[in-house]
């Protein structure tokens, strides 16, 4: 029952913190939000601003927050068990507090309207996160949230520029709407210099992802069988369930730029694929899993467990594999 109550509080979190409005949930309010109630559930709390971002080059974040009144925040949270832990995982959360698409930008219609939603993988992150403790999770996990509007103005990221990511690759800018990927990069670089066991994020990624798996399930790409088995294992006992795209390197050539070392978006097709193999190029050699949750996020009505809004999709999944995580290994 206690353990019932516990992964009901943890989606219960993420829904609330995903239907906020823009006006009331920014990325530093969403940072004081981890400050206030972090260390009280046993998570060291460190909050990145501006300043800090530009010194550690996280380029990704700062050129999608170039067109925001709003600084942009990284929000780092760890978690050590009270005994050895039994291994180290990295979570990953894309924080787009709100997505207009910048100079790209989206329709005025609904789904427009939703883009609040687009923090919704931070959201999961950062609910399993404070559940942690009360679940006695034997694993030690430490979880970066990439937080910033995506809006248009004078100063905004345009088409054509090229940022530089953390660690020094360059990439071009074809589309301001693919934002997503340019702030998980800068933490999956920051994962990887940790270092943890394995890498998994989580992201309102691609309409791709929605068009080919719909609203009631989630796609899972890695690069590393034996943890995206671990993400398929925590989905069905969750009831969150997701389904494995391939990350096939013969989209790759997608990707290239005549003026950097990638382009942040590959052709018409397989956009949740060749999103895939943009992220799949900040972990390096360290196992990890993507998971896609643009379907998956909002409900249209209520279904099921699902409530209508922001389904806080994701947040117990991660706690399950928290909880369960047995390191990985191809």
């Amino acid at each position: 029952a206690e353990r019932g109550r516990v992964f009901a509080a943890t989606t219960m979190l993420a829904r609330d913190l995903a239907n906020s409005p823009h006006s009331h949930l920014s990325a530093s309010k969403l940072a004081d939000v981890a400050v206030a109630h972090g260390p009280a559930r046993g998570l060291e709390v460190e909050i990145f601003d501006k300043e800090q971002l530009i010194e550690m080059g996280c380029g990704g974040l700062l050129g999608v927050n170039q067109g925001s009144s709003e600084p942009p925040r990284m929000i780092k949270l760890r978690y050590t068990p009270t005994s050895g832990p039994a291994g180290h995982l990295g979570l990953v959360g894309k924080g787009v507090m709100y997505d207009s698409g910048g100079l790209a930008i989206k329709p005025g219609d609904e789904v427009h309207a939703q883009m609040k939603n687009d923090m919704s993988g931070a959201a999961a992150v950062f609910a399993a996160m404070l559940h942690l403790g009360a679940s006695r999770c034997p694993v030690a996990v430490t979880a970066w949230l990439m937080c910033t509007d995506n809006m248009p103005s004078g100063t905004a990221m345009a088409l054509g520029d090229v940022l530089t990511v953390r660690g020094g690759t360059t990439v071009e800018v074809v589309n301001t709407d693919a934002e997503g990927r340019l702030v998980m990069a800068d933490a999956l670089v920051l994962a990887t210099e940790e270092p943890v066991d394995a890498i998994v994020d989580i992201a309102t990624l691609t309409g791709a992802c929605m068009r080919a798996l719909g609203t009631k399930v989630a796609g899972v790409m890695g690069t590393d069988a034996a943890l995206v088995a671990q993400v398929e294992s925590a989905a069905g006992a969750t009831g969150e369930p997701v389904w494995e795209l391939p990350v096939d390197r013969r989209y790759r050539s997608e990707l290239d730029s005549p003026v950097a070392d990638l382009r942040n978006l590959g052709g018409a097709n397989a956009g949740a694929i060749t999103a895939a193999l943009f992220l799949s190029e900040f972990v390096g050699d360290v196992p990890w899993a993507h998971i896609d949750i643009a379907g998956t996020a909002q409900s249209t009505g209520d279904a099921g467990w699902q409530t209508a809004g922001c389904t806080g999709f994701g947040a117990r999944l991660l706690l399950q594999l928290a909880i369960d995580f047995e390191g990985a290994s191809s």
